[in-house]
């Protein structure tokens, strides 16, 4: 069993859009201390089958448990709809029951009923999370009387890691992919973000809905829902140190990754390159 003296929360992402989990957990919770680790050498996840999305998840999930994380978040739909719910009931077990992952996904689906008034959800999400048709079954599970419409959308993430998130293409692709999704059901009035990245199309995305469809992005959802989690475990909190820092690790260049992940942070971002 690994140690349990208290370290830092974990967050790991395949690239850079769980950049936009760790900011909105960081505004909610700026008293711990963060790891954030992206695995950008093997990025994207969004089209890998699940055995490698699972063993590449676990791998990293294994390096933030050696660098002392006691939890860490899977700030990626593709990790959380391919790899958690077997690293949590077949992997943990083994390394240590006392340590925890927690996806993004299920607290997605919880507050749903909070935001739609007819039952209609859309979601958008690169190919492997829709797919995994994780989302389909979580919210048939928790609001069977829902209707639920996906559309994968294997443009977004590039154009947003190439900066093109505000160009003519980008409105293109999003309203390409839009259009067909709200063909599929004309009545979603609820659509969510099923994947980090596209908070940076938010604009871009709400001039190509009709106005009364509300849109769910994951970041501030995710962190009420640590924030509630820790409330509700303070042995889990203990051991989560309070340093208000944050570090941030990749598998590729730093200098690529810092360039690219001060755009999601808002802020200069120093990264360091490590193995998996």
């Amino acid at each position: 069993m690994l140690s349990a003296v208290p370290g830092p929360i974990g967050v790991f992402d395949s690239g850079f859009g769980g950049l936009t989990i760790l900011r909105d957990i960081r505004r909610r919770l700026p008293q711990y201390d963060y790891l954030f680790l992206g695995d950008n050498a093997r990025a994207p996840y969004g089209t890998r089958s699940f055995d490698v999305v699972y063993r590449f998840t676990l791998q990293a999930v294994r390096y933030l448990f050696d660098c002392g994380c006691q939890l860490v978040i899977l700030a990626c739909n593709t990790a959380s709809a391919k790899a958690l719910r077997t690293i949590q009931q077949c992997d943990l077990p083994e390394i240590d029951p006392a340590r925890r992952v927690l996806g993004v996904i299920r607290p997605t689906v919880e507050i749903l009923p909070e935001f739609t008034r007819n039952g209609h959800i859309g979601i958008v999400g690169t190919p492997g999370t829709v797919a995994s048709r994780s989302y389909d079954i979580e919210i048939g599970k928790m609001h069977p009387s829902m209707t639920v419409t996906s559309h994968a959308c294997p443009m977004w993430v590039p154009l947003v890691e190439n900066r093109e998130a505000s160009s003519p293409g980008a409105r293109y692709f999003v309203e390409r992919d839009l259009g067909r999704l709200l063909d599929a059901d004309p009545q979603i009035d609820t659509l969510i973000l099923g994947c980090t990245h596209y908070p940076l199309l938010i604009d871009t995305i709400q001039v190509a809905i009709p106005s009364g469809v509300r849109v769910l992005s994951q970041g501030s959802i995710v962190a009420d829902s640590l924030a509630d989690y820790l409330r509700r475990h303070p042995d889990m909190a203990s051991r989560c140190t309070e340093g208000a820092s944050v570090q941030y690790l990749t598998t590729e260049s730093a200098d690529r990754f810092s360039s690219l992940a001060s755009l999601f942070m808002d802020t200069p971002v120093e990264a360091r390159q490590i193995e998996l």
